[in-house]
């Protein structure tokens, strides 16, 4: 990849290659790649992964789905458009300028178009990589089965041009959606505002993408698109607009659709002058506005109240985790982007809850679900906290350490417990209501609840700071190990767990037998935690470990 990469950035002009690779490392990762990370290697990690995610889903789409064509074809955009949509929630932002470019490159002789050519292709290179990577087994097996139904080549060579344009213009029409909606934002309204705008903007767009895909009717059959009752749904959904397209490309569409294809042309058109419009007056008028903008937006109003959460300090470092994750742009998506997990198996449960009966027994898939939302929950929480949110909380916090040690580790549990164990509690809780009988929904329920104690316990050990103000050495992550070692954990630990808790819940000796190992494993965990809390120091500077690298010329 290093190689088919290089060849082409060879001839375009330095300046725009340096700015090419430097917005590439920040709108890949955060803070988890260093300044001389390989960006081509960490982009190789990711495309396997998604690569392996693709042909993942073609097999399930096969076995479960089996060949309906124009279900697994509506499905397949639905999925792209969602994928598309989930990754400009992630890089929110990351196109248009901001404090860094103002300060750091205002000053330099580039010219504008050359730092929003940049930001574009940056930007851009992730959803083209999402786009190959995650259609390529799906595309073949469609065009083939195309293929077949044509019986000539020239039916697979047709089906596979129609696809990808499909899904590029599909990625393309919902990413330069959302670049209008923030540019024309940013243009209108005052730079504080849109600031505060931004958070909200984005954290509904992450809802939106979820609730569509996992809560919107589905139509089947050609007879169902064309029945009467069915055309409001036709007109407001993109994915079937470009579900028409593509239809429409592979000469497959009836005629009495026509128009929902001419609908995604319209709107593709629309989407991508908007944006482009968009982008060229945000970096013509809005660079001067963003000079003093801050890393994290200023508290306004008279109104200072705030609830309780236990103690003084206990209530201190919760609403300054709070106020982190709400104001930050960094460390708000990153979060949503583990939550995406959890959002998207809560929607696929209500959605089976709305369209099936009730009430009925509880399945081991639900039980499964629980445990990996949870699983997730937790330890993305646990991730977010060792970003650090700036310098300047580094140093008030760690001057105005007032209590023992144990005091602030003790605020970070009720953190873990207050912000990923109790809301994921209540979904589940929730969800939980189509299920009888309700000994079994209550005894689950409590079987969660030690289980999200006892992840929050596990991701204490050794955590002696206070969340996000302790430096971070990047150059440490590695993604194809995060998902490998989440897959062989859900395999190896989960489901044998959900299976073993399925059969507990109608076994009292066993059900009794399983609460106490967990109960004596959260009190355990909690037991020592709190033992090494008591001698533990906090520290604000990651450093790295110390090598002594001998020459071995001493003879002997």
């Amino acid at each position: 990849m290093r190689k088919l990469l290089a060849r082409p950035l060879a001839h375009l002009p330095s300046n725009y290659r340096i700015l090419f690779r430097q917005f590439l490392l920040r709108v890949v990762d955060f803070d988890a790649l260093s300044i001389q990370a390989d960006v081509v290697g960490y982009i190789g990690q990711f495309a396997g992964v998604l690569m392996m995610f693709s042909m993942i889903h073609v097999f399930f789409i096969l076995i479960v789905f089996g060949m309906a064509p124009w279900y697994v074809e509506h499905y397949l955009i639905a999925t792209m458009m969602l994928a598309a949509g989930l990754i400009a929630v992630v890089t929110w932002d990351a196109i248009f300028p901001d404090l860094r470019d103002a300060m750091v490159l205002s000053p330099l002789p580039i010219a504008a178009h050359t730092i929003l050519l940049a930001k574009v292709t940056s930007s851009g290179a992730m959803i083209g990589l999402a786009v190959l990577t995650l259609n390529f087994a799906s595309s073949l097996m469609l065009s083939t089965f195309a293929g077949a139904m044509h019986g000539s080549q020239w039916g697979f060579l047709q089906a596979l041009a129609a696809y990808w344009f499909t899904m590029a213009a599909a990625s393309g029409f919902l990413y330069c959606s959302i670049l209008t909606v923030q540019g024309f934002a940013a243009l209108l309204l005052p730079h504080r505002i849109f600031l505060r705008l931004s958070a909200i903007l984005q954290l509904a767009a992450f809802g939106i993408f979820l609730g569509v895909y996992f809560l919107q009717p589905s139509i089947e059959t050609p007879a169902g698109m064309a029945a009467h009752h069915n055309q409001w749904l036709l007109a407001c959904s993109p994915d079937f607009w470009f579900f028409a397209l593509f239809n429409q490309l592979n000469g497959t569409l009836p005629s009495t659709l026509t128009w929902l294809a001419w609908r995604a042309w319209i709107g593709l058109g629309f989407a991508v002058s908007g944006s482009a419009a968009s982008l060229i007056l945000c970096y013509l008028h809005t660079m001067k506005k963003i000079v003093e903008e801050p890393d994290l937006v200023p508290r306004t109003g008279s109104i200072h109240w705030a609830p309780r959460f236990g103690n003084a300090l206990q209530t201190a470092l919760t609403l300054f985790s709070v106020r982190s994750l709400w104001r930050s742009r960094q460390h708000r998506v990153a979060f949503a982007f583990f939550l995406a997990v959890v959002f998207a198996i809560a929607l696929s449960w209500l959605r089976g809850q709305l369209s099936g009966a009730t009430p009925r027994s509880m399945p081991e898939g639900f039980i499964l679900s629980t445990f990996i939302m949870m699983s997730v929950a937790v330890f993305a929480l646990r991730s977010v906290f060792s970003l650090p949110i700036s310098l300047t909380a580094n140093w008030v916090l760690r001057t105005a350490q007032l209590s023992s040690s144990e005091k602030y580790i003790a605020a970070t549990r009720r953190m873990l417990l207050y912000f990923s164990v109790v809301p994921v509690w209540l979904v589940s809780a929730f969800l939980s209501l189509a299920f009888r009988p309700w000994h079994q929904v209550a005894a689950h329920l409590a079987v969660l609840a030690l289980l999200g104690w006892i992840l929050a316990e596990i991701n204490l050990i050794g955590f002696y700071k206070v969340p996000f103000t302790c430096s971070y050495l990047p150059g440490k992550s590695n993604i194809q190990f995060v998902f490998w070692g989440f897959f062989i954990f859900i395999i190896t630990v989960a489901l044998p767990a959900a299976e073993f808790e399925l059969r507990s819940l109608d076994d009292p000796f066993w059900y009794v037998c399983m609460m106490f190992v967990l109960s004596g494993a959260a009190i355990g965990l909690w037991a020592f935690n709190r033992r090494r809390a008591s001698s533990a120091i906090l520290y604000f500077e990651e450093l790295p470990t110390e090598l002594i690298t001998t020459l071995k010329l001493i003879s002997y």
